[in-house]
């Protein structure tokens, strides 16, 4: 029951982890890229606002897609470090890690689908963001986290109980961000309130808050769609490597995915 047969162990080859462990080192680049320029103009500002670097970082790391990527990193780095030391068995990845990187997974497809339709065309003052930094973590690491998904040797398997759970995240996310907004002054701008997203401030979307909840509703929907679809393919993958590796209970039935 430890050993799959030869068809399993081919896909247990020793390259996945290299290549989660390169995708987490990549993503970090971008996260440490991104946070040293963002410190930097901290640094040269003139206003106290501007200047104040624990508002600062903390806004930094209240971005959904920082928050996304750096569950990535973990996820991808905890994989690595797992698959690598369970090479060449058939046992499945702990409850936790499943978790996470299923989770991680969906928050990344959603940050990847919702900057490359609602953020990509916003203009950014010039020299705030490092270029290949955000080209890594809106595209490259949604992908990267796709392809693991999609190719990991052996699936995700979860039950579907798992939805609640990675859909808590973003919810917790988006009152937090409404509840800390008019706390904040913006460094950059000076106003009274600091939202991450256009598409979050009220001051910005037509109908104010109404515009506000209707695009809440709108990433909600596409947040539980993407957990739908990580929790399914998890399963589904789950279920085949099973099958590979001659495991299946009697019923025919993965036990992780029942």
């Amino acid at each position: 029951m430890t050993t799959p047969p030869a068809s399993a162990a081919r896909h247990l080859s020793g390259w996945w982890p290299v290549f989660r462990a390169a995708g987490a080192l990549l993503i970090l680049a971008a996260i440490v890229a991104q946070l040293q320029r963002t410190i930097e103009i901290a640094l040269a500002a003139t206003t106290p606002h501007g200047s104040h670097l624990p508002t600062v970082i903390a806004n930094f790391f209240s971005f959904f897609t920082i928050e996304s990527n750096v569950l990535s990193v973990l996820g991808l780095a905890a994989a690595a470090v797992w698959s690598w030391t369970h090479r060449g068995t058939a046992a499945h990845p702990p409850l936790w890690l499943t978790v996470l990187l299923t989770a991680a997974t969906a928050y990344m497809l959603v940050t990847g689908v919702v900057y490359n339709t609602l953020l990509r065309g916003i203009p950014l003052p010039q020299g705030q963001t490092v270029a290949w930094s955000n080209e890594v973590l809106h595209v490259v690491g949604p992908v990267l986290m796709l392809i693991d998904l999609l190719f990991a040797p052996r699936g995700r398997a979860l039950r579907w109980s798992a939805l609640w759970v990675v859909i808590a995240f973003p919810v917790v996310w988006a009152v937090y961000t409404l509840v800390r907004a008019n706390a904040i002054i913006a460094p950059a701008t000076g106003n009274a309130w600091w939202y991450p997203y256009p598409f979050l401030d009220p001051h910005q979307v037509p109908g104010g808050y109404a515009g506000v909840a209707g695009y809440i509703l709108l990433i909600a929907a596409i947040i539980s769609a993407f957990a739908w679809f990580t929790v399914w393919y998890g399963r589904r993958a789950g279920r085949r490597f099973d099958a590979d590796a001659g495991i299946l209970p009697p019923t025919g039935r993965s036990s992780v995915t029942q």
